[in-house]
C-alpha cells in the first residue's frame, strides 16, 4: 500500500511540474514575442516577466486567453495605423517595425504556441513577405493580420489550414495574384483582403468555398469577369467595389445583404434576378458602364435600405406606378440617362427618404437636368479606360517614333565618323567569355530578381563612374601613407575623397585584354550587386591611358569599413576581441544572406566570390560585410591565379578538387569550421588536411576536443551541433551532395532560433542587418 502511495504521489508531482514547465515556456514565449514587437506600449500589462499573462484582465486592445496553461487566442491592436503614400518593401521610421525585425523569426514563435485558435495582430507595423510556415498553426480558425506591411504572395500553405474559418488580411500590400485555393477551405466563412495589391482575376475556385458568408476583395486591382456565385448559398456579404472587373453582372446568390460593386467597369443590363434578391438591404453598382432600364423590383424588395445606382448609362423612364419599399432611405440615381417623370415614391418626402436625380433627364427640377434629346441620342459612350489607355498609347508611340526618328537622323549626321570607327573597332574584337559562361549579350541583358535587390538599395550611394586624377588626388598620388596592402588580386588604397567620404581603392591588373563596351558591360553588372552584408561598391575607374581599344587596368572603389577582418576576431591574439558564439552565428548568418543574394540576386548570378574570413569585414556593429566579391563577372584570370595558388598549397593542384575548391558552399563550409575552431585552426599552420578535420568533427567523442573552448564556454550543444552537420556537409568530398546555400542558410538560421531559445532571448543575429 506504501509504494502505491508514493507511486500516486510521484505521479502527482510529475504532473504539475508538467503543468508548471508548460506554463513557462508559454510565458516565455509570449514574452518573446513582445520583444520582436519591439514593445508596443498595449503589452505594458506583460511588464512582470514572470507573471502569466493569461491571467492578465483583456481589455479591447490586447487578450491572451489560455485553457489551462495553453494560450488559445492572442489579440493584440498596435496604433501603427499610418499608411505612408507609397511603401516599397523597406521599413519605414515610427510607421513600421524596425530593420531589425523579422517576419520569419516572429512567425517561428508564433507557431510554437501550437494552441492557438485564434490570432488577431493588427496595425503592429508588422512587414515583409508572410512566411509559408504560418501553416504550422494547425488549429487556428480565426486569423487577422490587418493593417500591417506584409507583401508577397498569399502563402500557398494556407490551404492546409483546414480549421480555419476567418482569414483577414485587409490593408496590406500583398501584390501576387488571387489563390484559387481558398475552395479546399471547406471551413472558410469569412474572406477579407480589401486594400492590397492584388491582381488577376478571381479564380472560379473560390466557387467551392461554400461555407462562405462574407467575400470582400475591395481596393485591389483585380480585373476579368466575376465568375459564377450561385453555389455560394450562405453568402451574405459581397464587396468588389474599386477594381478592375469588366463583363456582365453575374447571378448572385439569394441569401445575399449587401452587394457592393462600385467602381468597375461592368456593362450590359442589371439582371432581372437581382429584384429577387428578398433579403437585399444594401446595393451599389455606382460608377460603371450599366446600360437599359434598371428593374423596377430592386425599388420594392422588403429589406432594401440603400440602393445607389449613379454614375451609370442607365436610360429609359420608370412608370408612375413604381412602388418603393417602406425601408428604402436612399437611393442615387444621379448622373444618368433617365427620362420622363419621377415616379411619387421618389419624389415626395415618406419616411425622410433622401433621393438624388441630377444629372438625367427628368421633368421634374429642370435646373439640374439635361434636355431631353441628351438622352435620346445614341450613347457614343464614356469609353472604357481600356479603349481610352489604348488610343492613347497607339498616339503616344507614333510620337516618340516620330521624335526618335528625327533625333536619331540629326545624331547620324554629327557622329557618323566617330559611329564608323566604333563599328570597325568592335569588328576586331574577339568574343569574351568568362567561367561563368557570359557572354557579352547575357551581360548587356543582364537583369535583377526585384525581391533579392530591395535590401539596402535606397540607403546606398549610387555607383558612379571616378576619374583617375579624382582617385590620385583621394591619395595623394597613391602615396605610401595610403597603401593597405596587396594580394594576388593588386594592391589596395586608402583615401579620402573631396566631399570627406573615405573610401578603399582596389586597383586590378587585367591579363585578359578587354573591349572598354564589353567591361563597362561588366561593370554595371557588378554595381548591381547591392546588399547590407556586402561592401558597398562606390564606382570604378578605366585607365585606358595606353591603348583606347582595349583596358589593362581597372580601380574598384568601394566604401571603407574601418574595423578588422573577421580572420583577426578569430585569431585569439587579441582576448578582447574574441566574438561569443551567439556572435560567431550572426556573423555566419549575414555572410550566408550575402552569398545567396550573389546566386540568385542578378541574372547570370555570381558563382565564385573568394570565401575566407580574411575577406569577411565586421563594422562597428559587428555587421559582416564580404569584401571582393564578383570579380569572376571582371575577369577569370585573377579567380584562377589565385585558385591555383592555394590549390598548390592544399591540394596538389589537383583538377577535380580545383573545382571543389571553387565552390561556393565549400569556402563557406572552411569559414565556419574556422568559426568553430578559433584559434586553433590557425596555430596548426599550412597545409592542413581537411578531411581529416571533417572526420574528427563527425565523431562526437572528438568534436570537443577540437572546438574552440571560448566558442563552448557560450554556447547551446544542440546549435553547436547542428552547425557541426552544417560544416560537414558543405565540406563534402562529393560536390553533388553538397547543399545549395539557401539550404546553409536556412539550417544557420534555425541554429540561432536554438541557441535563442536556450538563452532565452531572441537575439539580432536571426535578424536582416541593418545597412
Amino acid at each position: 500500500m506504501a509504494w502505491q502511495l508514493s507511486a500516486l504521489v510521484m505521479a502527482i508531482t510529475c504532473l504539475m511540474l508538467s503543468r508548471t514547465s508548460e506554463q513557462s515556456s508559454e510565458s516565455e514565449l509570449l514574452q518573446q514575442l513582445r520583444k520582436q514587437l519591439e514593445y508596443p506600449r498595449q503589452l505594458d500589462v506583460w511588464n512582470n516577466p514572470s507573471g502569466n499573462p493569461c491571467y492578465t484582465q483583456p481589455t479591447s486592445v490586447v487578450t491572451v486567453t489560455c485553457e489551462g496553461d495553453a494560450v488559445t487566442e492572442l489579440k493584440i491592436v498596435g496604433d501603427r495605423i499610418t499608411k505612408p503614400p507609397k511603401f516599397s518593401g523597406y521599413p519605414l521610421p515610427n510607421v513600421s517595425l524596425s530593420e531589425a525585425f523579422v517576419i520569419d523569426s516572429f512567425v517561428t514563435t508564433l507557431t510554437r504556441l501550437t494552441t492557438l485558435r485564434v490570432v488577431i495582430l493588427v496595425s503592429l507595423g508588422l512587414w515583409g513577405p508572410l512566411p509559408d510556415k504560418i501553416h504550422r498553426l494547425s488549429s487556428l480558425q480565426v486569423l487577422d493580420l490587418s493593417s500591417n506591411f506584409l507583401y508577397g504572395s498569399i502563402p500557398p500553405k494556407l490551404s492546409a489550414m483546414s480549421r480555419l474559418q476567418t482569414l483577414t488580411l485587409d490593408g496590406n500590400y500583398f501584390n501576387g495574384t488571387l489563390p484559387d485555393w481558398f475552395g479546399s477551405l471547406s471551413n472558410l466563412t469569412v474572406l477579407r483582403i480589401q486594400r492590397n495589391r492584388l491582381k488577376g482575376s478571381i479564380p472560379a475556385a473560390v466557387g467551392k468555398a461554400t461555407m462562405l458568408t462574407e467575400l470582400a476583395l475591395a481596393g485591389n486591382n483585380i480585373s476579368g469577369e466575376v465568375p459564377g456565385l450561385g453555389s455560394l448559398v450562405k453568402l451574405e456579404m459581397l464587396d468588389l467595389r474599386d477594381n478592375e472587373l469588366y463583363g456582365e453582372l453575374p447571378d448572385m446568390p439569394t441569401a445575399l445583404v449587401t452587394v457592393l460593386l462600385s467602381k468597375n467597369s461592368f456593362k450590359g443590363v442589371i439582371p432581372e434576378k437581382f429584384g429577387q434578391l428578398k433579403r437585399l438591404q444594401h446595393l451599389d453598382l455606382s460608377f460603371n458602364f450599366l446600360e437599359g432600364s434598371p428593374p423596377q423590383e430592386l425599388f420594392d424588395l422588403p429589406n432594401i435600405s440603400y440602393l445607389n445606382l449613379a454614375a451609370n448609362m442607365l436610360s429609359g423612364s420608370f412608370p408612375s406606378s413604381l412602388t418603393c419599399s417602406s425601408t428604402l432611405g436612399f437611393v442615387d440615381l444621379s448622373t444618368n440617362r433617365i427620362t420622363g417623370d419621377l415616379p411619387a415614391c421618389l419624389s415626395a418626402n415618406l419616411n425622410n427618404r433622401v433621393v438624388k436625380f441630377d444629372g438625367n433627364c427628368f421633368s421634374a427640377d429642370p435646373e439640374h437636368q439635361h434636355e431631353a434629346n441628351y438622352c435620346q441620342q445614341p450613347h457614343k459612350g464614356r469609353r472604357s479606360s481600356k479603349d481610352v489607355g489604348l488610343v492613347v498609347t497607339i498616339v503616344g508611340i507614333v510620337l516618340i517614333v516620330l521624335v526618335l526618328s528625327l533625333l536619331l537622323m540629326a545624331s547620324n549626321k554629327r557622329n557618323c565618323q566617330r559611329v564608323t570607327a566604333e563599328q570597325q573597332l568592335l569588328q576586331k574584337q574577339m568574343q569574351d567569355n568568362s567561367t561563368s559562361g557570359m557572354s557579352s549579350e547575357l551581360l548587356e541583358s543582364a537583369r535583377y530578381i526585384s525581391q533579392a535587390v530591395k535590401f539596402g538599395s535606397q540607403i546606398m550611394p549610387t555607383h558612379r563612374a571616378f576619374s583617375l586624377e579624382e582617385l590620385k588626388e583621394a591619395t595623394k598620388c597613391f602615396e605610401r601613407s595610403a597603401f593597405l596592402g596587396e594580394g594576388s588580386i593588386g594592391k589596395l588604397y586608402k583615401g579620402k575623397l573631396e566631399n570627406g567620404t573615405v573610401i578603399a581603392i582596389r586597383c586590378l591588373a587585367l591579363h585578359h585584354r578587354y573591349s572598354i563596351r564589353n567591361l563597362k558591360l561588366r561593370l554595371d553588372l557588378l554595381a548591381k550587386l547591392r546588399h547590407p552584408n556586402l561592401v558597398c561598391l562606390l564606382g570604378h575607374c578605366i585607365d585606358n591611358a595606353v591603348d583606347e581599344s582595349s583596358v589593362k587596368r581597372v580601380f574598384l572603389v568601394y566604401e571603407y569599413v574601418p574595423n578588422a577582418t573577421l580572420s583577426s576576431y578569430l585569431s585569439g591574439s587579441t582576448p578582447e576581441k574574441t566574438l561569443k558564439w551567439c556572435d560567431r552565428l550572426h556573423v555566419l548568418i549575414g555572410i550566408a544572406r550575402a552569398v545567396h543574394f550573389l546566386h540568385t540576386g542578378i541574372i547570370p548570378g555570381s558563382l565564385y566570390n573568394r570565401l575566407k574570413t580574411s575577406n569577411i569585414l565586421l563594422d562597428e556593429h559587428h555587421i559582416a560585410k564580404l569584401s571582393d566579391y564578383g570579380l569572376s563577372i571582371i575577369t577569370e584570370e585573377i579567380y584562377k591565379h589565385e585558385a591555383i595558388g592555394e590549390g598548390q598549397r592544399y591540394i596538389q593542384n589537383n583538377a577535380e578538387e580545383l573545382e571543389t575548391l571553387q565552390d561556393d558552399v565549400c569556402s563557406f563550409g572552411c569559414i565556419i569550421l574556422e568559426a568553430l575552431m578559433g584559434s586553433k585552426l590557425h596555430r596548426k599552420g599550412d597545409p592542413f588536411i581537411l578531411s581529416e578535420l571533417v572526420l574528427s568533427l563527425s565523431c562526437q567523442e572528438e568534436r570537443e576536443r577540437v572546438l574552440d573552448p571560448v566558442v563552448l564556454g557560450t554556447s547551446s550543444q544542440d546549435s553547436l551541433s547542428m552547425v557541426v552537420s552544417i560544416t560537414i556537409k558543405c565540406l563534402s568530398v562529393e560536390s553533388s551532395t553538397r547543399p545549395s546555400i539557401e539550404e546553409v542558410l536556412w539550417n544557420l538560421q534555425y541554429a540561432a532560433q536554438i541557441q535563442a531559445t536556450a538563452d532565452g532571448d531572441l537575439r539580432s543575429e536571426v535578424s536582416s542587418q541593418a545597412c
